[in-house]
C-alpha cells in the first residue's frame, strides 16, 4: 500500500504567505500533494523557490486579471495529466483561474477555488451558477474516472456545526439556505466530506474574519474541504484541520489516502 499526504490551503496571496514562513512550513510538512487557492500571482511573478518548490512539480491556473484568485497544485510525482481549460466541457468559469485538474495513479484531483457570494446579488448568482456547472462537470468526469478527490475553498459552511454562529449568519452568503442546499445535493450524489468521517466535534474551523480578531476567539467557519467520490472513501485513512498554521485568514486542511 502507498500512503499519500494531501494538503489544501487558501493562502490569500502566495507572496504574502511566503513572507510568513510558507516554505519552511512546506519543508516540515512534506506533503505528497499541496493544493493552494487564492495565490494572487502568476508563476513569472515569483522567484524559483515559490514558482516550483524543491522536490515538486508545479501546476498553475491563474485569471486574466492579475493579483486576483488563482490556484496551484504542487506534486511530488509528476501528474499523468494536467488540465486548466474546461471551456470545451461546459465549465466556462476558468477565466477566473478557479479550477485545476491533475490526474494521478488511482485518482483524479480537482483543486477548486469556489466563488464568494457576499459582494452582491449578481455575485451570488455567479456563485450558484458556478456550483451547478461544476456539479455537471464533475458528474461527467466521474463516468470516466470514478476515483475523484475535490478540495478547496467552497466558500460555504455546510451544516450548523461548521460555523460558530449559525443563527446570526442564516442570511449571510456562505450559509444561505440555497448554498447549503447545493452542498446537500453534492453530498447526495456520493461525494464524501472526509473530515466529518473522522470527527463530529464542533469548534473545528478553517476560516476566521481577521478584521474582528475572530481567530483568537475561534469564531470561525469551516469552508475548506476534501471530498472524495464514494469509490475512494474506503481509501481515506485520515483527515485533519490545522488551525495552528497561521499566515492567512484560512488554515490548511489535510487528508491521507492509502492506495494499492
Amino acid at each position: 500500500m502507498k500512503e499519500l499526504k494531501l494538503l489544501c490551503w487558501n493562502v490569500n496571496g502566495l507572496r504574502a504567505v511566503a513572507n510568513k514562513g510558507f516554505l519552511d512550513w512546506l519543508g516540515r510538512e512534506k506533503p505528497d500533494v499541496l493544493c493552494l487557492q487564492e495565490t494572487k500571482a502568476r508563476p513569472e511573478q515569483l522567484d524559483q523557490a515559490l514558482r516550483q518548490p524543491e522536490g515538486y512539480h508545479a501546476c498553475w491556473s491563474y485569471p486574466e486579471k492579475k493579483g486576483y484568485g488563482g490556484v496551484a497544485t504542487f506534486t511530488r510525482e509528476k501528474p499523468v495529466r494536467v488540465e486548466t481549460d474546461f471551456s470545451s466541457q461546459g465549465l466556462k468559469f476558468d477565466v477566473e483561474g478557479r479550477v485545476l485538474l491533475t490526474q494521478h495513479s488511482g485518482f483524479t484531483l480537482l483543486n477548486v477555488y469556489f466563488p464568494n457570494g457576499k459582494k452582491d446579488e449578481a455575485r451570488l448568482r455567479y456563485k450558484m451558477d458556478f456550483y451547478e456547472t461544476f456539479l455537471r462537470f464533475v458528474e461527467s468526469l466521474r463516468k470516466k474516472q470514478p476515483g475523484i478527490v475535490i478540495c478547496g475553498d467552497f466558500n460555504t459552511a455546510h451544516k450548523e456545526i461548521d460555523l460558530a454562529r449559525p443563527k446570526e449568519n442564516e442570511k449571510v452568503s456562505g450559509f444561505l439556505p440555497i448554498e447549503r442546499a447545493w452542498m446537500d445535493r453534492f453530498v447526495a450524489r456520493g461525494y464524501v466530506d472526509t473530515f466529518r468521517r473522522f470527527s463530529q466535534e464542533p469548534g473545528q474551523y478553517s476560516w476566521w474574519d481577521m478584521k474582528t480578531g475572530a481567530r483568537q476567539r475561534n469564531v470561525g467557519w469551516r469552508i475548506d474541504y476534501f471530498f472524495v467520490s464514494q469509490p475512494l472513501a474506503p481509501s481515506v485513512a485520515g483527515a485533519s484541520i490545522m488551525p495552528e498554521v497561521t499566515g492567512s485568514d484560512h488554515c490548511p486542511v489535510g487528508m491521507t489516502l492509502r492506495l494499492p
